[in-house]
């Protein structure tokens, strides 16, 4: 078993940025491919990035536009994911993510293991 938890959601204003975390226990996330999700009010769950094994980002460029990125602390088997410039389309509650198999998909349901989210809020 591997549990996820989250933090770092918040209110901020358009332009602002935040940091989330993705907090693990339970494996080693270095050995997993672990990913943000974002779910907005009435919308499907979308894939925001991934970060694989060797620590490469593979991002949505078509939502997030360079804006965010994915880091990682080997150390304290956490994941990040730094926001930048946010716009009121963020609002969402993000999620953080994780699957065994050596690639990064896009699709939420190939993901084995979830937090419980936390929200972002962004006012214009």
């Amino acid at each position: 078993q591997m549990q996820l938890v989250e933090s770092g959601g918040g209110l901020v204003q358009a332009g602002g940025s935040l940091r989330l975390s993705c907090a693990a226990s339970g494996r080693t996330i270095t050995n997993w491919i672990t990913a943000w999700f974002r779910q907005a009010p009435g919308k499907a769950r979308e894939f925001v990035g991934a970060i694989n094994r060797s620590g490469e980002n593979e991002m949505n460029t078509d939502s997030v536009k360079g804006r965010f990125t994915i880091s990682r602390d080997n150390a304290k088997n956490t994941m990040y994911l730094q926001m930048n410039d946010l716009k009121p389309e963020d609002t969402a509650v993000y999620y953080c993510a994780a699957r065994y198999m050596p690639y990064v998909s896009r699709n939420s349901m190939e993901y084995e293991f979830w937090g419980k989210g936390t929200l972002v809020t962004v006012s214009s």
